[in-house]
């Protein structure tokens, strides 16, 4: 069953001064950590640091038993405050070791941070995903007695978010109801109001943001088995879900939870109006939806424009995973601050973002107890930056920037190869002409099988994965992209063939073949290496898009190293080629020095594209953190470089414009002129063309 990614939505709580009191009630702020006055049940872990406090100097301390771990301090006004904490009392071990004490397993997975547990395990690793396959496949009831005795420490709380992490990545392949419920208790535990306040003292600050990606992507493969289902109610999650189709009437999930120790319950509500559920088609669909009571306080906040305004969740924070063509839904949110100062505002979570969005949803309606919101999915392709960038950069102007120039490029791809078709007697006369034209034909055949492929799995990334045919789309977009790079190097090195080698000229048969070995053959040795080394251990796609992955094994180094090997081959080609055509006019006078520069620069011109020159800015997108800027130039000249291709290697080389002066005058009848004088090579022919 196929859905749209998981939505989830909030309200925002814009408040002036006189919400003071609500705001000392959620939380304060002590530096940029945002905590909960609310003290968890834990035990005693914190020690002080020793010593004089200046600014801005740290400190560690261990922790205290039995948690293994430190607590990091910040001098702030010469006081030691705390920052950070990784003090943990779980482990693999300990998750499992009442149940097979014959089999040791390691203090730490494979997958969960080492400096959470500030252990090394001599033994070789086993993971908690190995364990639970081992002992509770039915419904991981095995760990949960084991999490929901653990104190709700810092570290704790980091070890269960990468546990829920590895079971929504390796064990969501057949989610029932009863591992739904079990996976839930564990969530519950660390979203209980009296952990909230050591979320903030987690090291990795995207904590909160992978729980909340983790369990819906979880939710996502849940099958309902009735017609309406009360999944789990937990007091820190709730999971509702429906099965719908086009005849089914105005469906709505109603949520209800008390938040903060408050006497009335807080109400939640998602519609899902009769016109689009008439978009369904007539087999039956099912929708989920989960409500978080105490998630806002957790997540991330302060990530809109006006900074100055406290931004606390007023409400639920609710996520649906809707059939996927239903793109509107109806929220409906009653406040927990009440006041009449409260500003609200409906968002929606950006999961790759790790933000929240007051783009996707719009208030209808606000009065002093709740808030209605229309809230909206639009789907678009993967931006084209994602090729070389190791995270997936979400924005809309990269996005107009990939529709149009792929759209372009395509276009004028497919016009390069019908021009080619339509001349190619006409041009290729010689060996080097004949392999010139082979090489631009096979760079736009791949260039334009690259960038169908690339259209059809970024739309596709949007939706559901399906992950064996996320493999299969990957795999095709790497092999023509890659291929796209080895002829475009096989082209640089027929040009320094054409430099350098002057009385000696290699059989046509024999080229062919070096091109298409190294055109075809080095990237297919490529892309099948990567998938047998990366995906037995589902690492060859990304989580959030069909493309190779970097977090986990860097699979896109399979891609960028060869790409920007071959950019600066090619670089040094385009060098060669400058001075080349410069050496006969040395001592010339100015005139000619200046048609010197214009002929370096027209040569320069067509090489840039034809080489992939500009594949060298995916240098820059290969930088966490670097400026948007860099993106979008290099979305910019590599989106349309389809067009440049047509432009510079095809239309602005004057053979091709002659033989098809020449191939339209006979269709009209008219008499031919002499082809030999005009198309045969000679020795002042342009260096470009032989």
């Amino acid at each position: 069953m196929k859905h749209l990614p998981t939505m989830i939505f909030c309200l925002m709580l814009f408040v002036a001064t006189e919400c003071s009191h609500y705001r000392t009630k959620i939380h304060t702020k002590d530096g940029d950590k945002q905590r909960f006055e609310e003290k968890p049940k834990i035990g005693k872990i914190q020690e002080k640091c020793h010593g004089p406090c200046f600014s801005p100097s740290n400190c560690t301390e261990p922790c205290a038993r039995p948690f293994h771990g430190e607590i990091g301090f910040t001098c702030n006004q010469n006081k030691w405050q705390k920052s950070t904490e990784t003090c943990t009392s779980l482990s693999v071990e300990m998750l499992f070791k009442d149940l097979n004490s014959a089999s040791r397993l390691s203090i730490a997975a494979p997958s969960i941070p080492l400096h959470i547990l500030d252990f090394r395990a001599p033994e070789p690793i086993e993971s908690v995903v190995q364990g639970i396959r081992k002992n509770c496949v039915q419904d991981y009831a095995c760990i949960v007695n084991v999490v929901k005795s653990s104190e709700a420490t810092s570290g704790n709380i980091a070890f269960i978010v990468e546990i829920l992490k590895n079971i929504s990545t390796d064990l969501s392949d057949n989610v029932t109801q009863e591992k739904m419920k079990s996976y839930s208790i564990v969530a519950n535990h660390i979203l209980d109001t009296a952990a909230i306040s050591n979320w903030a003292f987690i090291p990795d600050e995207n904590a909160s943001s992978d729980l909340l990606q983790s369990v819906n992507v979880f939710a996502r493969q849940l099958h309902i088995q009735n017609e309406s289902e009360n999944i789990v109610d937990e007091p820190f999650i709730q999971t509702k879900g429906f099965y719908l189709n086009h005849n089914t009437s105005e469906k709505s999930f109603r949520f209800s939870r008390n938040i903060n120790n408050t006497t009335e319950d807080i109400l939640g509500m998602i519609e899902i109006p009769k016109h689009e559920l008439w978009k369904l088609p007539p087999n039956t669909s099912q929708a989920i939806s989960i409500a978080f009571p105490t998630l806002g306080a957790v997540l991330k906040e302060a990530h809109l424009q006006d900074m100055s305004l406290p931004r606390p969740a007023n409400g639920l924070v609710l996520s649906v995973v809707l059939p996927e063509r239903l793109k509107q839904i109806l929220l409906t949110f009653e406040k927990i601050n009440k006041s009449r100062s409260a500003r609200a505002h409906c968002v929606g979570w950006h999961s790759r973002k790790r933000r929240w969005d007051e783009k996707v949803c719009e208030m209808t309606s606000d009065t002093r107890n709740k808030v209605k919101c229309r809230c909206n999915y639009t789907n678009a392709v993967m931006s084209f930056s994602i090729l070389m960038s190791p995270k997936s950069i979400d924005n809309k102007i990269l996005d107009y920037i990939t529709c149009i120039g792929l759209s372009v490029s395509i276009l004028s791809l497919i016009l390069c190869l019908f021009i080619e078709a339509m001349v190619w007697s006409r041009v290729v006369v010689t060996e080097i002409s004949h392999m010139r034209h082979v090489c631009i034909v096979n760079i736009a055949v791949s260039l334009l099988t690259a960038n169908v492929w690339f259209i059809i799995s970024s739309n596709f990334s949007k939706k559901a994965q399906d992950h064996n045919w996320c493999v299969a789309m990957t795999f095709f977009s790497h092999f023509f992209y890659l291929s796209l790079f080895f002829w475009m190097l096989f082209k640089a090195l027929l040009i320094i063939y054409g430099i350098l080698v002057v009385f000696h000229r290699m059989m046509k048969s024999r080229m062919m073949a070096i091109g298409f070995v190294i055109g075809y053959g080095c990237p297919l040795i490529i892309a099948v290496t990567t998938v047998a080394i990366t995906v037995p251990e589902k690492g060859y796609v990304r989580k959030d898009a069909c493309w190779l992955n970097w977090d986990n094994t860097k699979a896109l180094l399979a891609f960028a190293i060869p790409a920007l090997v071959i950019v600066a081959v090619n670089l040094l080609v385009v060098l060669v080629v400058a001075v080349n055509t410069q050496r006969p006019f040395i001592g010339s006078s100015k005139s000619q020095d200046v048609a010197i520069i214009r002929r370096i620069s027209k040569n320069v011109a067509i090489l840039t594209p034809l080489l992939g020159l500009t594949w060298g800015f995916g240098i820059a997108t290969l930088i966490d953190g670097t400026s948007l800027i860099f993106h979008i130039i290099f979305a910019l000249l590599n989106a349309f470089q389809g067009f440049f291709i047509l432009l510079f290697g095809t239309i602005m080389d004057h053979k091709i414009r002659d033989a098809l002066r020449m191939k339209m005058a006979s269709l009209k009848g008219q008499p031919r002129v002499a082809e030999n004088a005009s198309l045969s090579p000679t020795n002042g022919s342009n260096l470009m063309n032989r």
